[in-house]
């Protein structure tokens, strides 16, 4: 064996691949790795062009109910709106800061539920943010979806933010009601509340269906054991937080304070708008009016407040006031409270989402 053989470095698999191949083998990897994003790039473009058409309608939907039920009852909503453009706009100016009090209000209810403490300016944003959002879904989901996502920005974990969420609810149910307790041991109107009462036999298949309902949710919380989990972890962390936010003086006055406010104040701007308007009810009245409406159809799942809306008119025409006077007032209600509000709020929530802030 030769001096050369035995020092010549030994052939790699790699060299023996030829130039051309591995040019062909690169550009080969290169033209399929780009060619991933822009498959994925129809199927977003696409789901983003059928979401909205959603979006949209279920912004459409309060106004075109609105809109049907003034072509339904014409002469009513031509004499209202006229009441309404002659207002006194004082009064109307009152309603405004009414208004403007129950997003502080709604903000304390929130830091109050909550042990975390938050940024008292971001969250008055982000509740006035919120009330535009609530105006597209039913049931408050919008402004309870912003104000999670509020608080998962400011690091709160999931659980928590959504715990906070049902105190939240819990909070303002619980002090609505007991606001509408102390109206009605105080006002000799409750009387009239009498022939609003729908029939035994409405309340019957109504039973039925919640109790079903509920009969429905404990068997799957039983039997699902995917479902029973976190469910169980959301419980358990709300009554730890419930316990904890009990604990501190000041989260109980802001939480159930905020809550006890926010329905007053709502029907003190409904009370501004009756006064400019000339409703004819005592303040009293229309307040007791507000609160046994928003109680009775509150649950139902409606954009817009719509069905809380047709019960207002309804029980302050039970009160003694004219219709179209109660429709005129029902409807500046709903514009010093969403209508007027709608536009900056949508504004600031599209700049706290450029901010990164939701």
């Amino acid at each position: 064996m030769s001096p050369r053989s035995s020092l010549s470095p030994p052939v790699s698999p790699l060299s023996s691949v030829s130039p051309v191949s591995s040019l062909s083998s690169v550009s080969s990897v290169s033209s399929v790795s780009p060619s991933c994003p822009r498959s994925e790039e129809p199927v977003r473009r696409g789901s983003l062009m059928a979401a909205r058409p959603v979006r949209l309608a279920l912004c459409l939907a309060p106004l075109l109910l609105a809109v049907g039920w003034a072509l339904a009852n014409r002469p009513v909503a031509y004499e209202g709106a006229a009441r309404l453009l002659a207002a006194d706009p004082w009064w109307l100016l009152a309603g405004v800061g009414f208004t403007c009090l129950n997003w502080v209000a709604a903000s304390c209810a929130r830091q109050g539920a909550l042990p975390d403490r938050l940024p008292a300016r971001l969250l008055l944003a982000s509740q006035f943010a919120a009330g535009a959002a609530n105006h597209a879904l039913p049931a408050g989901l919008g402004a309870h979806a912003v104000t999670v996502r509020f608080l998962r920005t400011r690091g709160v974990p999931l659980q928590r933010a959504t715990a906070s969420i049902g105190l939240y609810s819990l909070a303002k149910s619980g002090a609505k009601t007991l606001v509408l307790l102390v109206f009605l041991a105080a006002s000799p109107a409750w009387r009239r509340l009498g022939d609003l009462v729908p029939d035994g036999r409405l309340l019957v298949p109504l039973a039925a269906v919640a109790g079903g309902v509920l009969a429905v949710a404990g068997v799957l919380l039983t039997v699902v054991r995917p479902l029973r989990r976190p469910v169980t972890g959301l419980v358990r962390s709300s009554l730890a937080d419930a316990r904890e936010v009990h604990s501190r003086p000041c989260r109980v006055l802001a939480l159930w304070g905020g809550a006890a406010a926010m329905p007053l104040l709502q029907g003190g701007v409904l009370v501004c708008v009756g006064a400019s308007l000339g409703l004819g009810l005592p303040w009293e009245q229309v307040v007791l009016a507000y609160l046994a409406a928003g109680t009775a159809v509150g649950a139902v799942p409606s954009p817009g407040g719509l069905a809380v809306d047709a019960a207002l008119v309804w029980t302050l025409v039970a009160f003694g006031a004219e219709p179209a006077a109660a429709t005129a007032t029902v409807i500046g209600y709903r514009v010093l409270t969403d209508w007027l509000p709608l536009v900056p709020g949508a504004l600031v929530l599209s700049a706290l989402i450029r901010a990164k802030v939701l």
